[in-house]
């Protein structure tokens, strides 16, 4: 006699179910839930609005903000964890300043501090990620692994800036192979350079005083400066110099609210507590009394 052998399907749950699961996920914490449903209204709104405007750039970003406002509660979902209220609508609020604030409603140009507030603002949040990196990687029991404050600070600084760095070279990447302004440029009045020696003896040329630039295009095409044009450099190191700030003020901040904990540890930290991403509580069996 043949035995057949038995397959069964496991259904995965439709688009429609997964995105109803993400909602009731973020449903827990009344507050980020109502913020959660204010931000989605506007994004939809402005997305809405590019696409009566035919301004489809500026819908794809809506669709792209809307996506990323169900990432945390995805993580959460995927990894078993629990992202603190707190942190959740940090999230939000920069994914909302940085994608509809800044690039549909342009307050890149408008604002010039804007990109400095979120890079920021960014240095800050990846810091308090490197913090929670090392706590999950750790948090087994049975290994007893008590790091120093000063290096945990220095682990959460330079897991920061390496973040920001790797943004820089997606900015780069983006201005490079695709034609973006994603390194937005600086217009200056001074600057100095070897490459205007005539002698080619590297003697740094300082030139001052700059009113106008012109360029000139092979194809007749001309274009007038009102000083030199710095091709991104400038933003570049602005952003990682702000980027630094960021993570220097949160390695700080860590630093003396583990000092002044009890054990001197990330978790018994009561102002990091607020932010530290942990091991989700319910996914751990319930044993028998």
């Amino acid at each position: 006699m043949s035995k057949s052998k038995r397959t069964t399907t496991i259904k995965r749950p439709s688009i429609r179910e997964s995105i109803a699961r993400l909602e009731d996920r973020i449903k827990e914490n009344k507050r980020v839930f109502a913020l959660f449903i204010v931000l989605r209204g506007l994004v939809i709104f402005a997305l809405v609005r590019s696409v009566i405007q035919a301004r489809y750039e500026s819908a794809f970003v809506c669709v792209l903000a809307l996506i990323m406002l169900f990432v945390p509660s995805y993580l959460e979902e995927s990894f078993k964890l629990d992202i603190p209220p707190l942190f959740q609508i940090i999230i939000y609020l920069f994914i909302y300043a940085a994608e509809i604030l800044g690039e549909v409603d342009h307050f890149y140009v408008h604002i010039p501090q804007w990109d400095t507030m979120l890079h920021t603002m960014n240095g800050f949040l990846a810091g308090v990620v490197g913090f929670s990196t090392v706590y999950l990687l750790n948090r087994d029991d049975k290994v007893d692994l008590r790091l120093s404050p000063a290096y945990l600070c220095m682990v959460a600084f330079c897991f920061s800036m390496t973040i920001g760095v790797l943004w820089e070279f997606v900015e780069a990447t983006g201005d490079a192979f695709f034609g973006q302004d994603m390194q937005k440029d600086t217009i200056v009045a001074n600057f100095q350079s070897v490459t205007l020696d005539p002698e080619q003896d590297q003697n740094i040329v300082v030139v001052h005083d700059i009113d106008r630039t012109t360029i000139h295009t092979a194809s007749g095409e001309e274009y007038v400066v009102d000083g030199y044009l710095d091709i991104g450099l400038q933003d570049t190191m602005g952003d990682l110099f702000v980027i630094l700030v960021g993570a220097a003020a949160c390695s700080t901040i860590g630093y003396l609210a583990i000092k002044g904990s009890q054990k001197h540890t990330v978790q018994d930290s009561k102002l990091l507590s607020g932010l530290l991403v942990r091991p989700s509580a319910r996914d751990k069996p319930v044993e028998n009394l």
